[in-house]
């Protein structure tokens, strides 16, 4: 995996103070991606709530203009904030990792904040900023 030159940064509801930042400390034209994952039964890629939402907040907190995208997301983030933890609990991919045992990572994904860790990606691995 390689951006080449563009600097890439891991970020999600639990760290997006601190990717905001060190993004900001990048540049102005700054892109942020939401990340996805992959269906189980076929392996295509589906839009994954928590990653929209950690977009939205990772936007929440840059300056300038935006696109209409990112005002999209900023404002989902913004609207889930008062239900974020009841909100995420209800999206699909919180049900399937329940329904799998593993609601420890719905606990996870809906961290918000709670973490100064800034991961940018090196040679095809993450490390910390």
């Amino acid at each position: 995996m390689s951006t080449d030159q563009t600097p890439t940064i891991a970020g999600c509801l639990r760290n997006f103070g601190a990717v905001a930042a060190a993004a900001m400390s990048f540049g102005k034209r700054i892109a942020v991606i939401p990340a996805g994952e992959r269906w189980r039964a076929d392996g295509s890629l589906r839009p994954a709530y928590e990653d929209w939402l950690g977009a939205g907040a990772i936007i929440s907190q840059l300056g300038g203009r935006l696109s209409v995208e990112a005002r999209a997301a900023r404002a989902a983030f913004l609207d889930a904030q008062p239900d974020l933890m009841n909100l995420i609990a209800a999206c699909g991919s919180a049900k399937e990792h329940s329904e799998q045992g593993m609601a420890e990572n719905v606990a996870l994904a809906g961290g918000v904040s709670v973490s100064d860790c800034v991961p940018l990606l090196v040679e095809g691995a993450y490390r910390r900023r």
